[in-house]
């Protein structure tokens, strides 16, 4: 079976666009993905998109053109976006459709995440003494994590100064400037051991990837950057997951343990082969665990990667080029997407001052999303 790619890539910047509607934001994305697709709306066969907060994906065709293309909107927490774009290459792999769109945006308002029990069927109880704030969680989980494998608080703190560092040097990033370590770690804190530059916040953005088959993308003369695997997995028993009211003694694996072994075993390569990975990073320790979690070292071994630079720019394993979440924040259903772009724009050598050095061939994508749900993406030029 020949592969599906990705032909076009457009995004609006992440942050706080005023007067934008996250409608607007990603009709923005899609023209964008359309022209450097060179092709037009009434070329698009399908549509899957992702928000969870600002409308219906559908509901953009006012604006692309009544062209009566399918159009199906996809919500599933933060990997709502890898979730449109799994079923986005299913669409073309099944032989149904040559050329389609996964496109995602949001525009949340200020402050936390504000997630209601009945949605993750939870009583509202549980949402009442305060166990749906996901700060805590997450507070939580890394110390658990930092306890068993022995990882430090400065190396939370350096995975946040690399963020914001790449932040610095990327177009679409929210956050600009770099923020030094002393800072990360004397800012206020929000939940132990998190200071405020710790967490990603939510935010505004857009991302449109446009996928073809590969005969319709060599028709169209475009360079072919390949889906080599796309997974979508939820989780397995006995894993530690968002708004889980218990867990089980007997610890088990998690939803990316799944989701990435699946698309390894599917692209037929192993976590050595990859030259770049954008990983959900939510917080800091959500980085340093999904490490582990997507099979690129072992428990514990990232504190002597973060603290030799492994997963710079210029390491053996760049991480987060863009300074994924933590920099750019989380427009949940762009999120995902924005990671697959900037693989895309990496691939192709078009990412300038963060551009990985040395011509990358392969690029990897996690998500991670409440209530325990993964997709992983694996890509090849």
């Amino acid at each position: 079976m020949s592969d599906v790619c990705i032909i076009g890539a457009g995004i609006h910047p992440f942050g706080r666009t005023d007067g934008m509607s996250g409608v607007d934001q990603g009709v923005f994305a899609v023209r964008e993905a359309l022209k450097d697709a060179g092709v037009e709306w009434t070329d698009i066969q399908f549509a899957y998109g992702s928000s969870d907060a600002a409308g219906n994906p559908d509901t953009m065709v006012d604006q692309l053109g009544l062209t009566g293309v399918q159009f199906i909107n996809v919500r599933n927490g933060c990997a709502a976006g890898g979730s449109g774009l799994f079923s986005a290459q299913m669409a073309i792999k099944s032989g149904e459709y040559d050329i389609g769109i996964a496109v995602g945006f949001d525009k949340h308002p200020r402050g936390a995440f504000d997630a209601k029990p009945s949605e993750y069927n939870l009583p509202e109880w549980y949402g009442d003494a305060g166990y749906m704030v996901t700060t805590q969680f997450f507070a939580m989980k890394i110390q658990r994590y930092m306890h068993l494998h022995g990882i430090s608080r400065e190396t939370l703190g350096r995975v946040a100064e690399k963020a914001f560092r790449n932040g610095a040097l990327t177009p679409h990033a929210w956050r600009r400037e770099p923020v030094s370590l002393d800072a990360i770690m004397e800012a206020p804190m929000i939940s132990d051991p998190y200071s405020k530059f710790m967490f990603c916040s939510p935010g505004e953005g857009g991302v449109a990837l446009i996928l073809a088959s590969e005969k319709k993308a060599r028709e169209l003369g475009k360079p072919l950057v390949r889906l080599k695997a796309a997974t979508m997995r939820t989780r397995p028993p006995g894993s530690f997951e968002v708004f889980a009211p218990s867990i089980d003694v007997e610890r088990g694996g998690s939803a990316t343990n799944i989701a990435s072994g699946d698309a390894f075993e599917m692209a037929g390569i192993g976590p050595q082969d990859i030259a770049l990975a954008q990983l959900q990073d939510t917080e800091c320790g959500a980085e340093i665990m999904h490490l582990a979690e997507n099979g690129f070292c072992a428990d514990g071994d990232q504190e002597e990667w973060i603290a030799n630079g492994h997963t710079e720019i210029d390491g053996k394993l760049p991480v987060n080029t863009d300074g994924g979440c933590l920099a750019c924040g989380e427009p949940i259903g762009a999120s995902g997407l924005r990671q697959v772009y900037e693989n895309v724009v990496q691939l192709r050598g078009e990412a300038g001052e963060r551009q990985v050095p040395g011509n990358p061939k392969t690029a990897y994508s996690h998500v991670y999303g409440a209530p325990g749900v993964s997709a992983v993406t694996i890509m090849e030029i």
